[in-house]
């Protein structure tokens, strides 16, 4: 007897689609470029602020090419830094690829409305009270 795919394999790039269009959508976006990098960036920020062990949960929670992008040129041996405030880590993420990115000063809480509208939030949530406090807050979506 053979197992099938998973769903989550399956459906893997209309999901990520998805993520990308209500992220655009939320953030006020003119293309898919400008979207990808402003998701791009927030998952870099995120999880240059956890231990190896805090970002694979982490990772295990969403679609997955959202996952892959997520730990995509990832240097865990890097030091790991401390949470800031919105202001600083928004800063952080319009750095990524500067004169190609246009993500908006709301960018933290429109990735993660859009990270929101693509889990399962019961098991997001679950996973975040495992991770340091300041991860609950980053992924709130109003902040």
């Amino acid at each position: 007897m053979t197992m099938p795919m998973p769903r989550d394999y399956q459906l893997a790039c209309s999901e990520f689609e998805r993520l990308l269009a209500v992220a655009q959508d939320a953030a006020g976006l003119a293309t898919r470029n400008q979207t990808w990098t402003m998701v791009q960036a927030v998952f870099q920020v995120f999880r240059k602020r956890l231990s190896l062990e805090d970002a694979i949960r982490f990772s295990q929670v969403l679609p997955a090419l959202a996952r892959a992008l997520f730990v995509a040129d990832w240097e865990p041996e890097a030091d790991i830094q401390a949470f800031a405030d919105r202001e600083t880590m928004t800063r952080e993420v319009q750095a990524l690829r500067r004169h190609h990115n246009f993500a908006p000063d709301s960018c933290i809480a429109d990735v993660a409305a859009a990270v929101r509208a693509c889990v399962d939030v019961a098991a997001f949530e679950r996973m975040l009270a495992t991770l340091p406090a300041e991860a609950g807050a980053f992924w709130a979506v109003s902040g």
